[in-house]
């Protein structure tokens, strides 16, 4: 049967390609606020070097997400990786160029900053590995690929969990790294070598999850014309796959409200993501080693929640009721942390690993199941052109909303989390294959 040999190919080796990419770009994260600020920026510059890999995403991730349809999830994944290999030998190099002054400004709404050379360089460098940042799109399609309906929730919450055990080990290991003699420089020669051996692993050891390859198709459409998106054997017609638009996503039913929650979960996000940063080192007076620290923290408690935690629940709860609760939680750690109290902060941390580990992988798993299965690329694709329109807005947005309402900030990412619940509301209409946490559910209610 065609299904059989996807079913067997085993999901640990995308696990430990995604570990090894998240560990890389974990390792920069904990003192690139301090890089910016040394090279003239202020917290809205650091805001817009954040927004360069989602801008460059919201123009690569469509293309490789359809690409990934195409000619396989293997070769546009290897693509991807190779890109931010390339991304990081341009920051390594920036650290070593003049911080030649380009541009000077004092306003009194942008702040006061300097634009660099430096800062030119690591522009470049976020805003090339977003041009080829598909992976997590394409990732996604992947594990949609290998996963029946039952299993995606746990399945996706393993890949959180790699992406998290990455955010343990990154920041730990750049708070070691960065107080040697060499600097900044050895965490992103580090993030070099790192992203070396995913490129590596994805070439070797991680194998294509596409039932038909290209050639297999264009063999089948050779011999039998088809007038609908699937051929014999279960393969789609890639000529078809080739004809679909972008904007024929749109006509999916459900998808396009599934964008808006994708839409509006990155936007408040991304405002927190740019603020925290900034409010750490100003307000709470944290040092680099505190930041790591704390993002190894709240990583440890996701890997909890999303592991062992979210395969419990998934089994005795549907994904839209861990989408409405997860998101309420979610919500109320952003009103614990405007408070810019360290403990308080802390006790945020658990919060959003308990919102963001049951409500991530259950939307992941329910876009997935809405895709079907010849669209997973490019709906996936789709999908992070939306979290880039919002990671734009929100990593530009936070630093100006920082700069004027200081830890204000994370009542606006509160308010849009919560908005995001009552929108989740509507999920339980929505005509889904029935998995095994459904069924429970109805269960447990009927008795």
């Amino acid at each position: 049967m065609p299904g059989t040999e996807v079913k067997s190919i085993s999901i640990y080796p995308l696990l430990l390609v995604n570990f090894i990419g998240t560990m890389g770009l974990s390792l920069v994260l904990p003192f690139l606020i301090f890089l910016v600020e040394r090279f003239g920026g202020n917290a809205l510059i650091y805001g817009i070097i954040s927004s360069m890999y989602p801008f460059f995403q919201l123009i690569g991730s469509p293309l490789l997400g359809r690409w990934s349809d195409i000619y396989g999830r293997k070769k546009v994944l290897f693509l991807s990786q190779a890109g931010t290999l390339l991304s990081w030998i341009i920051f390594f190099i920036a650290l070593f160029v003049p911080a030649v002054a380009l541009a000077d400004v004092n306003s009194g709404i942008l702040g006061s900053f300097v634009i660099t050379v430096p800062l030119l360089l690591i522009f470049l460098a976020r805003g090339f590995d977003g041009l080829t940042g598909g992976n997590v799109s394409v990732s996604n399609a992947y594990i949609a690929d290998i996963t029946e309906d039952k299993d995606r929730s746990k399945n996706f919450g393993k890949m959180s969990v790699s992406t998290n055990l990455g955010f343990i080990v990154g920041p730990a290991l750049a708070g070691i790294l960065s107080v040697t003699i060499y600097g900044e420089a050895l965490p992103v020669l580090a993030a070099i070598l790192i992203s070396l051996a995913g490129t590596i692993l994805i070439a070797l050891y991680v194998p294509e999850s596409l039932r038909c390859g290209l050639q297999a198709q264009t063999d089948i459409n050779a011999e039998k014309p088809s007038s609908g998106p699937e051929k014999p054997g279960g393969c789609p017609d890639i000529s078809a796959v080739k004809k679909q638009k972008f904007r024929d996503v749109m006509d999916l039913e459900h998808i396009p409200y599934m964008f808006l929650i994708y839409f509006l979960i990155f936007l408040g996000f991304n405002t927190f993501y740019t603020a925290f940063p900034v409010h750490a080192a100003n307000d709470l007076q944290w040092t680099i080693a505190e930041l790591g620290f704390f993002f190894s923290f709240l990583s440890i408690m996701l890997v909890i929640v999303e592991g062992p935690l979210l395969s419990y629940v998934s089994k005795r709860y549907s994904d839209t009721f861990l989408i409405i609760s997860g998101s309420i939680v979610l919500g109320s750690n952003f009103v614990l942390l405007s408070f810019g109290n360290t403990y308080l902060t802390y006790a945020a941390a658990v919060l959003f690993a308990v919102g963001n580990g049951f409500m991530w992988p259950s939307i992941q798993s329910m876009l997935s199941k809405l895709a079907g299965k010849e669209n997973q690329g490019l709906v996936q694709g789709v999908s992070g052109s939306f979290v880039s329109i919002a990671s734009i807005l929100g990593l530009i947005g936070g630093g100006f909303i920082y700069e004027l309402l200081g830890s204000g900030a994370f009542i606006v990412s509160a308010i849009i989390i919560f908005i995001v619940s009552l929108l989740s509301l509507r999920l339980p209409s929505f005509d889904l294959p029935r998995n095994i946490s459904e069924e429970t559910t109805i269960n447990e209610q009927e008795h």
